[in-house]
């Protein structure tokens, strides 16, 4: 197995996409506190659109949507904090997503400054736009969303069906809007440190460690002897593509068993051609899936190796590793980082 360093510096979006997945910000999962500040962007500007958009370097994820409600829903109160999602186009699935192209939110970001148009139809670089050739989109107010180190993750943005003129007390507000998620990104990387805290501990392991997050284990975190072993890799990569050598032996296909199951998956033995072995070497596997709280769903899978060449399995010595890492991390999770949060670097 080759090992994989970072041999090029990301582009502006690559790098805003990897500061979006280390805040678990990468999809476009909702959250009320984005649906709230999108309602208070929506009463503000009194407009029938509003969002918090976050733009990675291909996808915009509008974790926060809001829509005046109908009367009818109006009778029956708020919703259940997920926002009211509307129809981007004719595709449903895709009402809280668009491509990078969607919209005017991109054009935003690529400047770093608020974008007002009054009238779409003023501007031939945007009235053919697919927000207003499918949504009827004619006004358009959208503000730079930064986080507390200057970097621009997307936008806080009201659009409207009618042309109108936008004035400095709309755009102050939404300024004053965007800048009220400061403290958001804030608390998140200060979650994000003691996390960090965590992993050291387990730094000096003896066994190879690596956390995956999701279905196509991205690869949060590894300790040095996972490095050691199997070659070090880029944070964030794809499992599979990045370490093909444990791929190939099964290990992935594991670490699948665990992660759909919800139940630890064990690979027995497997022969692997280890960096810090001069020969071979046989290797058991022990795959965990890991959850941010108790009762939430499968986030990730920590997998923790153990060489047996020389010896019998340790079997019970990895589990009891595996336990007392997931436990930490159950326990960081339930303080209220959504997503994934950022680990020490990749090794």
């Amino acid at each position: 197995m080759k090992p994989l360093t970072p041999d090029h510096a990301p582009n502006e979006g690559e790098q805003r996409r990897r500061r979006l997945q280390l805040l678990g910000l990468n999809d476009s999962e909702p959250e009320a506190k984005f649906d709230r500040i999108a309602r208070l962007a929506g009463s503000l500007a009194q407009a029938p659109l509003a969002m918090v958009n976050f733009i990675s370097d291909d996808r915009q994820m509008f974790r926060g949507m809001y829509t005046p409600p109908t009367a009818a829903e109006d009778t029956m109160g708020e919703s259940d904090g997920r926002g009211i999602a509307f129809d981007l186009g004719s595709i449903p699935e895709i009402a809280r997503e668009a491509p990078i192209d969607y919209g005017f939110c991109p054009h935003v970001v690529a400047q770093g400054s608020q974008l007002a148009l009054d009238d779409v139809f003023d501007y031939p670089r945007f009235k053919g736009n697919p927000l207003v050739n499918e949504m009827g989109v004619r006004a358009y107010l959208g503000t730079p969303l930064l986080d507390h180190t200057g970097q621009i993750l997307g936008t806080v943005c009201v659009a409207d069906m009618r042309p109108r003129q936008w004035d400095s007390r709309h755009m102050e507000g939404m300024q004053n809007l965007a800048e009220t998620l400061l403290s958001e990104f804030q608390l998140r990387d200060s979650l994000l440190t003691q996390q960090q805290e965590m992993f050291a501990v387990f730094d000096g392991a003896p066994f190879p460690i690596m956390l995956t997050q999701g279905p196509n284990h991205l690869l949060r975190y590894a300790n040095a002897k996972q490095g050691a072993s199997f070659g070090r890799v880029q944070q964030l990569s794809v499992g599979r593509e990045s370490l093909p050598g444990l791929d190939a032996v099964g290990v992935f296909a594991t670490m699948d068993r665990a992660y759909h199951t919800g139940q630890t998956a064990s690979l027995a033995e497997a022969r692997i051609a280890s960096y810090d072995a001069t020969t071979p070497q046989n290797f058991t596997f022990t795959c965990t899936p890991v959850r941010l709280s108790p009762k939430a769903p499968v986030s990730g899978v920590l997998t923790v190796a153990v060489n047996i060449t020389n010896q019998s399995p340790a079997q019970s010595e990895a589990q009891q590793l595996a336990a007392d890492f997931t436990s930490q991390v159950e326990r960081l999770g339930s303080g209220g980082v959504p997503g994934w949060s950022q680990p020490r670097p990749v090794i």
